[in-house]
């Protein structure tokens, strides 16, 4: 059972565990689904998610309740400022900092063979785009908007078990 809070924190919490499962969910269908290859700076991206996702996941179960959130919203936070480097890469605003090559390692079979054959994954190239803005643009503003709604919620709440408690 949830670990019952006041209403800001519980939204908080909620909030902090929605946006990254959606946006790294997003980011596997779109790599084993449509066929869009992360480069190195995309999987930049998807470790602070992955990291905010266990955090936030803890603090339905986990007390104290806030610092874990906290931690959850700066997980995102970092990942929406990797992807405003990377959009601002793939648009040509700056230069990167990598060579931005796919792992070549598949299951099994010859190493070689793997390298070879690994799709070449450029970062100053948007594989994809909506209203112009790429896969990378699209994070930096869902995460950055959401990891910033989650520390207001934080800062509204009361204490740990402040404010009304609703189960």
């Amino acid at each position: 059972m949830a670990i019952p809070v006041a209403t800001p924190l519980r939204v908080a919490r909620w909030l902090a565990l929605a946006v990254p499962t959606a946006l790294l969910g997003g980011a596997y269908v779109s790599q084993y689904g449509f066929g869009l290859h992360p480069c190195e700076m995309c999987w930049w991206q998807r470790y602070p998610h992955m990291f905010a996702i266990a955090f936030a996941a803890l603090a339905f179960f986990w007390r104290p309740v806030r610092p874990l959130v906290a931690m959850a919203a700066l997980g995102i936070l970092v990942s929406g400022l990797i992807g405003g480097f990377h959009a601002g890469v793939e648009y040509g605003w700056w230069k990167g900092l990598t060579a931005c090559t796919a792992s070549p390692f598949a299951a099994g079979g010859d190493p070689l063979e793997a390298i070879m054959s690994a799709p070449v994954i450029r970062c100053d190239v948007a594989p994809w785009a909506l209203f112009g803005i790429s896969l990378a643009g699209w994070n930096f503003l869902i995460s950055t908007a959401g990891a910033l709604a989650v520390f207001v919620l934080l800062a509204q709440g009361g204490g740990q078990g402040g404010g009304k408690v609703r189960s």
